[in-house]
């Protein structure tokens, strides 16, 4: 069984034939699929896709970097709000995003600590964003870090010595996806050099699909494809593969 610990399959990517894709994923062994949350707009389909497939897909909540604006206050309130309302099983898409645009900076470094604070106060992990702003964001978790906090560096592309910064924290995992594919990325060799016990796998969907698909929108089935990638650096079973990082992402998601 794999587990695909970030998947945003509620997008409008996915509005012609969300089924046969979540289908397609639980046909090759994908058979959890944790949906981070981006806003209060994306709450509603959040909800709906998780009905749909309550076996399968499991939500998170939070307010993801690049929808912090001005009106971030209004939308940490309505993230408390339905955590007082039903079960979550992350913190998250939260953390720091400073590629597309640095106005809000101020903002996003507010935003998370307090979502931070938040997953510790509700015993949740966090999901953490961090585009083009790893120290920013390493600092900001470390600040706030304790026995309490775990969670997931999503899109891990760092370096080695960024790899040993995450383990230092104790609780946090790594999540690998697409860009270990990706020819001359560089992610192999630091992927390499990591313990299997510190990383998950996750997709990301729709957004940076493995090879030979790059470009295309990505699926939670391609997991599969990252985890053969993953087997073949390791130099092990793809099926030892599926073992630790479901041992892991359970770890993680306190299941």
């Amino acid at each position: 069984m794999f587990v695909d610990t970030h998947t945003h399959l509620f997008a409008s990517e996915f509005d012609t034939d969300r089924v046969a894709v979540i289908n397609s994923a639980i046909a090759v062994g994908v058979k959890k699929m944790y949906l981070p949350n981006i806003d209060s707009n994306s709450i509603v389909h959040l909800f709906k896709l998780c009905s749909d497939f309550p076996d399968n897909c499991f939500p998170t909540i939070g307010l993801h970097p690049c929808s912090v604006n001005n009106m971030y206050n209004s939308e940490l309130q309505i993230i408390e709000h339905w955590l007082s309302k039903r079960k979550f099983y992350a913190i998250g898409e939260i953390g720091i995003d400073l590629f597309w645009d640095i106005t809000y900076r101020r903002q996003q470094e507010d935003a998370f600590s307090r979502q931070i604070e938040l997953a510790k106060k509700n015993n949740l992990p966090i999901i953490i964003h961090t585009r083009n702003s790893f120290d920013v964001a390493y600092e900001i978790v470390k600040s706030h870090n304790d026995k309490n906090l775990k969670g997931i560096f999503h899109c891990f592309t760092g370096t080695a010595d960024d790899a040993e910064k995450i383990i230092s924290l104790g609780g946090f995992k790594m999540g690998i996806g697409g860009v270990l594919t990706f020819k001359n990325s560089g992610l192999d060799k630091t992927v390499e050099a990591i313990d299997l016990k510190h990383l998950v796998l996750e997709t990301d969907s729709p957004y940076l699909a493995p090879m030979p698909n790059r470009g295309k929108r990505n699926e939670s089935a391609y997991i599969k494809i990252i985890a053969e990638k993953l087997a073949e650096l390791k130099k092990i079973p793809v099926e030892q593969i599926a073992e630790i990082t479901t041992r892991n992402a359970n770890e993680i998601f306190n299941l």
